[in-house]
């Protein structure tokens, strides 16, 4: 207890909670779409239940990995050398994480805009996916964005409850706009494109830092900024004239 009071009267602890924390809102962004994206094929009973699943368990892998915090900074250690670059857990971790999302993000966009698949979706009303698959893979996107994540918070902060409570708040803006966000991409397909749009640059990025390929994370929201921006300005544009038609 003494030693919280000590980090409270710390104005360099509340610096650094307060850009963690903004960090870690920004880092889940990612998550979150992923997610709202895969519920969205989901029957519509079980999308609420399944987006807080999913966000509640990257809340327990992101609390078990700091209480390893020790151990996760380890990760950056190398385990081998190929192409000239020394290759960490880290690394791979974010490799195989860039490729599935990569890989996944590809396949809505074929889905989403082949003919004769969707022509075969309009007869046939199944779902596309079921909830065991749904939650396997945000369990897989959960880990390497979770590792992304402590990583980042373990070199932004010494202090772990500084860490824990950055994570709890991020994880709870998460969960209150989980499912405004989801309503509103399915709401609006072109925002489903721009969505896997984002997913495509996010798993090049995390390829690209997995081979020692660094890109400043601020420019990819930037970019994803400016690109949401032009699409809610086509989007009031598109509602302009058809309340004048």
């Amino acid at each position: 207890m003494d030693n919280l009071l000590l980090l409270a009267q710390d104005p360099a602890v509340w610096a650094a909670l307060i850009t963690l924390i903004a960090m870690e809102v920004v880092l889940g962004i990612d998550n979150l779409i992923f997610i709202s994206i895969l519920t969205n094929k989901l029957p519509v009973e079980h999308r609420s239940k399944s987006r807080m699943i999913g966000i509640s368990l990257a809340l327990i892998m992101r609390l078990v990995l700091l209480s390893f915090a020790a151990w996760i900074v380890k990760l950056t250690a190398p385990v081998f050398n190929a192409f000239g670059h020394d290759f960490s857990w880290k690394d791979m971790i974010l490799i195989a994480g860039g490729l599935f999302l990569v890989w996944k993000a590809t396949k809505e966009i074929h889905h989403s805009t082949d003919p004769v698949e969707q022509e075969d979706q309009k007869l046939d009303a199944k779902v596309t996916i079921s909830f065991g698959a749904a939650i396997f893979q945000i369990i897989l996107l959960d880990i390497v964005f979770s590792v992304d994540s402590i990583i980042t918070a373990v070199g932004m902060t010494e202090h772990l409850p500084v860490m824990v409570i950055a994570v709890l708040v991020a994880v709870a803006t998460m969960m209150l706009a989980a499912n405004p966000l989801a309503n509103f991409i399915e709401r609006n397909p072109t925002i489903v494109m721009l969505a896997l749009g984002f997913l495509l640059m996010i798993g090049t990025t995390l390829i690209a830092d997995g081979f020692g390929f660094h890109v400043p994370k601020g420019y990819i929201y930037a970019a994803m900024a400016f690109s949401a921006l032009v699409e809610i300005l086509n989007m009031l544009a598109r509602n302009a004239k058809q309340r004048k038609g």
